[in-house]
Parts: structure tokens; sequence; C-alpha cells
């Protein structure tokens, strides 16, 4: 019997999740329009990879990642590229961003995709890493960070320790307990590919023990792998990746580390099975399990669901009501967010669309003032000082924030479920957070902007500095040929110098002033060769074609030195 251990703080809200389990998994279609937004995942955005008007089959390569951190993205299904322009997308800004929009032509053609390894175990970790990569996965449990990186880096650590995420112990969400249930055979063969790649001492599948149906299926289908089930009871956010390491290990993450730092690598279930799909069939990741529930749609349940899909037709599936729902939130009522846009597409992290009534998920009361009742303090699951964040982020106090270890924060919403006071902390903790890493990127660059300054300033003065030891040099020379000059009895050549263009400015001076006739000769010389040059210019412009204007003007110039020459050849009176 392994031990078990438990996290600080955590609450116990409502669970909600039985409307949503009564039938199967259910396929949502393929809609007439997919918006894939090309900033799915944590990262840079994808750049794309093809233009408006071309046609694209299912599985094909649609934009490229940009960097380390980025992913791909690829078409769900058959159809054309109609544009590629800023759509609404899922975010908590409500704004918009670059999407790659696509119109389905119903067929779902794939593409030839590149023939899968007869056994994945004979490829080399840094080829499987890059099958990971080119499919496009990111994390399926929320955060979105791109798989392959996660798991590169762990390839660079000493992992004992390979934990599978099911707990999902948001309210609500059913899409891995669904997932669980009814493919838990593809979870375990994508858990045998991370079990490849990462060489673990131990692999545990962690639970809550509110699933009952999911725990069986998974137990049956590990059979005699070395994996194990760990059910543990069930609290809110046991789910969170720090949470769930500590309640299996007893080992806690440090403040600003990554799992790998202790030894362990964790991913979701959704993950696992796209992970399956990738290396062992070569298909990327186009689709997902959303769970879509609520009192305003008439059969909640599990979709698959292609990425792209306008959330309105999702919704629709399900029986949407959209004069019940005051509210459209991605995600639980815990950590999801409201999208003001029904229009905004599912995409890689699109776990929950939830669509409450007024009744069932009340609109929260005007915030009041801090009692200081410190029961936030005792529900955070990362031990943080909720109200000391909240009062320092009030005012925008980022280096306070900083020691405070606001980055620790999971955004799990516990401290703000308990407060009396109904203050929105999180909004406040997400707010503080923006400025802190904008102003990390300011500085950023006013830091590389000061190196480059200085790098110039560098430069300019070490080539002054050269051109001084050159001048230093050539005048150290002449003193040398000067005093040996002088030694030798011969003439110092300085001072030869200056005695010559003394003589010559002299001369000059004493030279007869031209007669007119003279200055006239000279001056209709110059007069011709000036004509002669420009005509001659004329013809090249002619000859290559210029512009209208171009010649116009140099015909011009031509004439009025003709007319000054006739004018230098006329007698003078």
């Amino acid at each position: 019997m392994r031990k078990l251990f438990d996290f600080h703080g955590g609450i116990h809200p409502p669970e909600n999740k039985h409307q949503s389990l009564s039938e199967p998994i259910r396929p949502a279609g393929i809609p007439r329009e997919l918006v894939l937004p090309l900033s799915q995942h944590t990262g840079a955005a994808a750049a794309p990879v093809v233009r408006p008007g071309e046609q694209v089959l299912k599985g094909q390569l649609l934009a490229a990642a940009s960097s380390l951190v980025s992913a791909p993205v690829h078409a769900p299904t058959s159809g054309t590229v109609s544009a590629i322009e800023e759509r609404p997308v899922p975010h908590p800004s409500g704004l918009s961003a670059p999407c790659i929009v696509l119109e389905c032509d119903g067929e779902d053609r794939w593409v030839e995709l590149p023939a899968p390894p007869a056994d994945y175990r004979e490829l080399e970790i840094p080829a499987l890493l890059e099958r990971i990569r080119d499919a496009g996965i990111a994390g399926m449990g929320g955060a979105g960070f791109p798989t392959a990186v996660k798991l590169t880096s762990g390839t660079h650590h000493h992992i004992d320790t390979l934990i599978i995420n099911g707990p999902e112990c948001e309210p609500y969400i059913t899409a891995d307990d669904s997932l669980m249930r009814e493919r838990a055979a593809d979870i375990l063969e994508g858990v045998a590919v991370l079990r490849h790649i990462l060489r673990p001492r131990e692999v545990l599948i962690g639970l809550e023990d509110n699933k009952p149906e999911a725990i069986e299926a998974l137990r049956h289908a590990i059979g005699d792998q070395p994996v194990e089930v760990v059910v543990f009871p069930t609290k809110y956010p046991s789910g969170g990746e720090k949470q769930l390491i500590e309640i299996l290990t007893g080992r806690q993450v440090p403040s600003g580390g990554l799992p790998a730092d202790i030894g362990i690598v964790c991913q979701n279930v959704g993950t696992a099975v796209a992970v399956r799909d990738a290396v062992v069939h070569g298909r990327p990741l186009i689709s997902r399990i959303t769970t879509v529930t609520g009192e305003a749609v008439a059969r909640p349940g599990n979709f698959e669901v292609l990425l792209g899909t306008p959330m309105h037709y999702l919704l629709e599936q399900a029986g949407w009501d959209p004069t019940r729902s005051g509210r459209l939130v991605m995600g639980g009522p815990m950590m999801g967010f409201t999208v003001p846009h029904p229009e905004a597409p599912v995409i890689k992290t699109s776990n929950c669309l939830l669509v409450p009534t007024e009744k069932e998920l009340p609109s929260p009361p005007p915030a009041q003032a801090c009692i200081r009742c410190g029961l936030c303090a005792e529900a955070c699951p990362a031990s943080l000082l909720p109200q000391q964040l909240f009062w320092f982020a009030r005012g925008k106090e980022s280096e306070k924030l900083e020691q405070h270890n606001l980055f620790d924060c999971i955004e799990c919403g516990a401290c703000a479920w308990v407060c009396p006071s109904h203050i929105p902390l999180v909004q406040y903790y997400r707010a503080a957070k923006a400025d802190i890493i904008q102003q990390r990127r300011d500085h950023e660059k006013a830091e590389h902007s000061r190196l480059r300054f200085e790098a110039r300033q560098a430069r300019l003065e070490r080539e002054e500095a050269e051109r001084e030891a050159k001048r230093a040099a050539r005048k150290q020379a002449a003193e040398k040929r000067a005093q040996a000059a002088a030694a030798e009895g011969g003439e110092d050549p300085i001072q030869a110098a200056i005695a010559r263009a003394q003589a010559k400015k002299a001369a000059q001076q004493q030279a007869p002033e031209a007669s007119p006739e003279e200055k006239a000769a000279a001056a209709r010389q110059a007069a011709q060769a000036k004509l002669a040059k420009m005509q001659k210019r004329l013809a090249d412009a002619r000859a290559a074609g210029e512009e209208d204007k171009i010649v116009t003007a140099l015909e011009a110039s031509v004439k009025k030195l003709e007319e000054k020459l006739a004018s230098l050849e006329e007698p003078t009176a």
C-alpha cells in the first residue's frame, strides 16, 4: 500500500460532474468553417506556411513552430484556406489574435502522413521527440506547454518518477474522466511511449476517488505493465501539478523550479493519448475531448471536437439555449474565464465549455473591504499569503509581489472561493503577473539597448585610439627622419617642405594677370566640356529608356549650356 501525502489548504466545492457523464463521447462533426489561432499554446505563435486560397488536406501543416517553445498547427479537416486574419480567440483579455480560417469541404480527406515506425522503441530518443514536436502536441490539461519541450527538459535530468495526471479536480469537467473510462488502452499505449523516452524508475497514474469507473478501466488495461494507479481522497485542486506531486511522493517542487529539478515529470492523460497518436500512428494533434455542460444545454456531455470549431457550433450539438445562459465560460467555474464571443474557436487547451444559468452560477456580488479573516491563507494550496499579495497587487508593488512568490500562484481560485468579502483575488494576481512580465520585457529591451550603446561607444573610442596611435607614429617617424638629416648635415625635410609651399604661393601671387581674351577662351573651353558631358548623359538616358521626366530635364540642361556657349562665342563690343 503506497503512502499518500497531503498538500496545504484546498477546498471542497460542489462537483457537478454527473450531468455530463450520462452518455459516451460523441463526435461533434465538421462545421462549415474552422478558425485556427496561431497561438494555442504557451510560447511563441506559430508561423503560417499556407496562403489564402490554398487547398489543404486533413493533417497538413498550416503553421510551423517559430521557436523552441512553440508548436505547429495542422488542418483538422480538408478544405480551402479562406483567410489569415485577426479573429476573436478564447483568452481572458477578450482580444482578437491572428488565425488561419479554413473553409471545410466536408470530404475530410487525409494528407499522406509520414509512415509510423514498425517499432518506436528502435528509434533514437531525439527522433521520438521530433515526432512529438512536429505533431503540435501541447499540454491538454489546460496549461498548453509544448510537450516536446517538457520531455526534452526531462531527458536532461535524472527522472525517477513519471506521473500521469488524472484527478481532473475542477468542478463540471469530465473530459479526462470519460477518456479514461472509454480509451484506457490508448492512454496506456501513450504512457509506454513516455516511459520509453524518460526511463523512470516508477510510473504513477493519480486519480481522485470519485472516478470508480475510470479507476477500474485503467487497472484492467494495465495488465502486467509496470504502472501503478494511485487513488486518493477528492480535494480541490489536487490536479495541480505541484499538488499532485506532493500527494503522490511527498516531495515539493521548489519555488521557481520545475518538477524535473526533483526528478519528476508530470503529463496529462489527454496528452498521453496525443503522444500515442503521434508516435504510433503518425497523426498530428487536430482534435480533443471537450466537456459541454451547464443548465443552458439540453444534452450535456463530452464531445470529440475538431480544433478550430466555433464554440457556438459545439454548443448547438448539445442543445444550447442562448436565452437561458448569461455567459460562456471556457474551463470550469474555478479556473475558467468568460468568453465574450461564442464564435471563438475550440483550441488545444479547451477542456470544457460551461454555459450555466444565472441561478446555477450566480454573478459574484460587489467586492467589499478585506476583513483580514485569513481564510484565504488557510485555503491556498501553494502556502502563499493571498491577503498580502492582494495589497501589493493593488499598490503595484512588483518587488514585494515577487518576494512573496506571486508566480507560485496557480490561479486555482480557492482563495476567492472562501473570501467572505467576495474579492476577485485571482484577477488581481493575473493582472499583477502580466504587469511584471511586461516590466521584465521592457527591462530586457532597455538592457539590450544599453549594451548596444556601450559597445558602440567602445568601438568609437577604440577607432579613435587607433587613429591617434597612427598619427603619433607618423609624427615620431618624421621627427626621426629630421633628426637623421640634421645629424648627417643635410636639409631638414619638414623645413624643406614648408619652404617649397611658401615659394609656390609667392610665385602664384607674382604671376601676371590673364588678359580678357585668355579668360574668355578658358570660359569657352569649360563650357564646351560641360556641354559634351551633358550631351553624353542625354544620349545614354535615351538609349536606356529612362523616364520621360529625366530625359526632359537633361534636354533642358543641354539647351541651357548651348545658349551659354553661344553667348561666350559672340564677339565682344
